[in-house]
């Protein structure tokens, strides 16, 4: 076949784009080159519904290898018992999870997406909040930390199946335990979804879910830096607290649970091309490289954030324990679709987000997230924070000067020539 140059073409003006812009995107990383190669290989062409040893196509005998292996590495790398690593996304995890411990119209209680949280914790737009009943908790006006008070108090009013936590622009740790004891209290299962602080969980800079959740869902991109794709986990196997059978009689348990809800629940047959590249990147997870990278990636937010501090952009919770932040705009009087667009004229990327309280629309915002895992792999310190932050600040403050504008960009350009990414492609 003739080569289609028109696409190749594009995915080359793409390498050039992450190449010469500064990623500060807080959901997305650079994975590594042995990643890389393994997301394009031969397992894509193989079909593979089930899992390692029980399929149902033949000649798998190869790719049950590999998908063990992403198994076992991950298991390791958070030290639980339980992993599926077939969901092509976070969400797919998170719908896996619901349907495996829930019937429609079961409540769920999750973290406002307007406060911090994620489609998939029960918003109204989202299978969540449609197939499901939910309910929210949210941060406090005053300090932008999660109210758990009003966790506790909604969870003993409303009694929901699920307790979700969990979030996609919140900066702070998370109190497992807390939320486990009222959970405990009312009879409700929890969920963490870690898809963007998994890394350092895995590293143990923040705390750790498994202790006190029953499931933990995670991305496998972000933080883990690995291909896009998602991931169940099980601190502990435990028999279903539905009384759910299987053919002999006995009580599932919730790991056969979960795997009958990937598989044949919502999803076919699993991305094994992508299993392999997971595999790669848990191996990665397990090296001493990745934990000082892990520990590199909260000291370079820590730094960002002291920055923006000082040129008194207000960070919502007043800084970070992970790896983003988000930055409320209005005592700049910009919105966050205007800074998103304007800084993406300099070659600098993020996106625009929603803070706790906000007063403008989900498509406008008032706020953007900020999050620092993909210069951290690029090789960037603390010193370098300082520079980023300079030229984000020159374009928020001259937001309507295309010289400016422009003139940072040629910097942004010039600054990424030192950080080289994947060298081995041109």
């Amino acid at each position: 076949m003739q080569k289609d140059t028109l696409v190749f073409n594009l995915i080359r003006k793409e390498l050039e784009r992450q190449r010469n812009g500064i990623e500060l995107i807080a959901s997305e990383n650079f994975v590594s080159s042995q990643v890389l190669a393994a997301t394009g290989n031969v397992m894509t062409n193989k079909y593979a519904e089930g899992y390692p040893g029980r399929r149902y196509y033949g000649g798998c005998e190869i790719v049950d290898q590999t998908e063990q292996i992403a198994i076992d590495r991950i298991k390791q790398v958070f030290n639980c018992e339980y992993a599926n690593v077939q969901p092509h996304s976070g969400a797919q995890a998170n719908a896996a999870v619901l349907f495996a411990v829930l019937k429609p119209g079961d409540k769920i209680l999750g973290l406002d997406l307007s406060m911090g949280g994620h489609l998939t914790h029960g918003s109204l737009v989202n299978f969540s909040g449609k197939l499901y009943a939910p309910y929210f908790y949210g941060v406090t006006k005053e300090e932008g930390l999660v109210d758990y008070a009003q966790l506790e108090q909604k969870a003993r009013e409303i009694k929901p199946k699920l307790i979700i936590c969990g979030a996609s622009a919140y900066s702070r740790d998370w109190d497992y335990a807390r939320i486990r004891n009222v959970a405990n209290e009312i009879g409700a299962l929890v969920m963490a979804d870690i898809a963007h602080p998994a890394g350092l969980i895995a590293k143990g800079l923040l705390n750790s879910p498994f202790e006190h959740c029953h499931i933990v869902t995670s991305t496998t991109h972000k933080t883990l830096r690995g291909p896009r794709g998602g991931i169940i986990l099980l601190g502990k196997d435990f028999e279903n607290p539905f009384g759910q059978k299987d053919p002999k009689g006995n009580i599932r348990m919730m790991s056969s649970l979960i795997d009958l809800a990937v598989f044949p629940g919502i999803q076919g047959g699993p991305l094994e091309h992508i299993i392999a590249a997971k595999a790669i990147a848990f191996g990665e997870l397990l090296s001493e490289d990745y934990t000082n990278y892990a520990k590199q990636i909260q000291r370079n937010a820590q730094a960002m954030a002291k920055m923006f501090v000082q040129k008194n952009y207000h960070i919502i919770s007043g800084g970070t324990d992970n790896h983003l932040m988000l930055i409320d705009l209005r005592n700049k009087n910009i919105t966050g679709k205007k800074a998103q667009e304007t800084l993406n004229r300099a070659h600098i990327t993020l996106n625009k987000n929603a803070v706790p309280f906000d007063d403008k629309s989900p498509f406008v915002t008032s706020g953007i997230r900020i999050g620092v895992p993909a210069i951290t792999t690029r090789g960037m310190k603390e010193n370098h924070m300082e520079t980023i932050v300079e030229m984000l600040d020159t374009v928020l403050m001259n937001i309507d000067d295309e010289q400016k504008i422009k003139s940072v960009g040629e910097k942004v350009n010039e600054f990424m020539k030192q950080f080289i990414l994947y060298p081995e492609l041109d």
